[in-house]
């Protein structure tokens, strides 16, 4: 009777763990976004949209540049919930220590290299000269905050791996407050358009990065001290780096369709790049909210697998889902019903709102469209399955989005935001496919 009485009861404690860790993550990736919102907003009721376009070029290309990165959060989430799982106190902090070094040389290569990474960024984009001018300017400025960046994704990914996601919440909210404060103070009392956008961005990101070292420190295990061993040998770093080479070859497919998207939108002039910036912002408040569902998915997960617990895997997955769905329904319910009042309040520019509420109903579609992905994402970085992560992405990016978009380019804009709902949903199902699979035969436990 009691073991009967256990089984009823494990759902409901899974339910509780994972909004116990989704909760503090939703906010948290909820402030990402808004800055995006505060950005616009700032940017958007000034005299040109040229200035919105610009730092949706320029927000663009460092998605890209940094997020190619991406790994250093994703990857290293998915080893420390391993580790964390496993009680392995010198493999948590080996990781944390080696995944920042990496971050730090990473971010100082980039600045090194800027000025052709930029220049060649800016090329394929291909905006309008006057736009290409201040996102120039906007980037020179971004690129300095490289191994802030770098350094907080490793710091985040490592939290949210050893069940401590109120640290994030902390360090990105405190440090996305002053951005917002600085980005209203340097745009609308000193003018300094995009350029003040940039640096509010820079100064925030070094404040998120020290308070993340804060947290952290607070978060050592007991008794585990500072070693040569700790630090590790060359083929130790070698090794996180092939581990996530396949996390890195999928963020860098994702992102050139969001780069692609953006230089299509371009295209059709400055009007409609700066109606797509504004939606694609909502796209962003989409990923951020129900990632914190996915978020907490990859630190069950993987502590899951540390503890080679199938049973516990299964409920995790099926939790996650069922409260993704909900989260996905909420918020079409958000965009049907607030869509126009939303993209209003963004902007003033009648020209830019106007058409942004012609290609609003594509916005509806989006949650829905998506959320099989973002959840899916969770359990395959948990179970460090990233190989499957990149080749689904490939798959979708190359055989279902590229050749969709040419077939109806004659659609205009409405044909690029058609190709991006099927990306979604070509995601969806190839990685649903690959879920199933895998649970079918039983290979999450498998060793890799």
């Amino acid at each position: 009777m009691r073991s009967i009485k256990n089984k009823q009861r494990a759902p409901g404690i899974i339910d509780r763990r994972l909004w116990a860790l989704a909760w503090p993550l939703m906010l948290t990736n909820l402030t990402v976004p808004l800055l995006g919102l505060v950005d616009t907003a700032v940017l958007g009721h000034l005299h040109s949209p040229e200035y919105l376009g610009a730092v949706a070029v320029g927000a663009n290309l460092f998605s890209i540049l940094y997020w190619t990165f991406g790994f250093m959060r994703m990857g290293t989430t998915g080893l420390a919930a391993q580790a964390w799982g496993k009680r392995d106190a010198f493999a948590q902090v080996a990781l944390l220590l080696r995944s920042i070094l990496l971050a730090i040389g990473i971010g100082l290569l980039l600045i090194l290299f800027h000025q052709p990474l930029i220049r060649i960024g800016l090329e394929l984009m291909n905006p309008s000269p006057e736009v290409s001018a201040l996102a120039a300017e906007y980037a020179a400025i971004r690129i300095w905050s490289a191994p802030a960046v770098l350094c907080q994704y490793t710091l985040v990914g490592w939290l949210i791996g050893t069940q401590f996601p109120r640290g994030p919440m902390v360090m990105l909210i405190i440090a996305n407050g002053i951005n917002i404060v600085l980005d209203v103070f340097f745009v609308t009392v000193l003018g300094w358009n995009s350029r003040g956008v940039a640096m509010a961005t820079v100064m925030a990101e070094y404040g998120a990065a020290l308070i993340g070292f804060a947290i952290v420190l607070r978060r050592m295990p007991e008794g585990q001290r500072l070693t040569r061993a700790l630090f590790g040998q060359l083929a130790d770093y070698l090794t996180i780096l092939q581990v996530n080479r396949y996390i890195m070859v999928r963020t860098i497919a994702l992102l050139l369709v969001l780069a692609f998207f953006t230089a299509q939108g371009a295209r059709h002039g400055d009007v409609i790049l700066a109606a797509n910036a504004v939606l694609i912002t909502f796209l962003l408040v989409i990923s951020n909210a129900l990632d914190g569902f996915a978020n907490a998915a990859e630190a069950l997960v993987g502590e899951a697998i540390g503890q080679n617990s199938r049973r516990r895997f299964r409920m995790v997955f099926l939790s996650a889902l069922r409260w993704s769905i909900w989260g996905a329904l909420l918020l079409t319910v958000a965009f049907v019903l607030g869509g126009r009042w939303l993209i209003s309040l963004l902007t003033g520019l009648e020209e830019v709102r106007t058409t942004a509420w012609q290609y609003l109903p594509w916005l509806w579609l989006l949650p829905f469209a998506s959320v099989w992905g973002f959840l899916l994402d969770g359990v395959f970085i948990g179970a460090t399955r990233t190989r499957e992560m990149q080749n689904t992405m490939l798959f979708s990016a190359l055989a279902v989005f590229l050749p969709v978009w040419w077939l109806t380019t004659g659609w205009g804009n409405h044909g690029l935001w058609f190709s991006l709902i099927t990306l979604m949903l070509a995601r969806a199902g190839s990685m649903g496919w690959m879920c199933w699979r895998y649970t079918r035969e039983g290979r999450w436990f498998d060793a890799r």
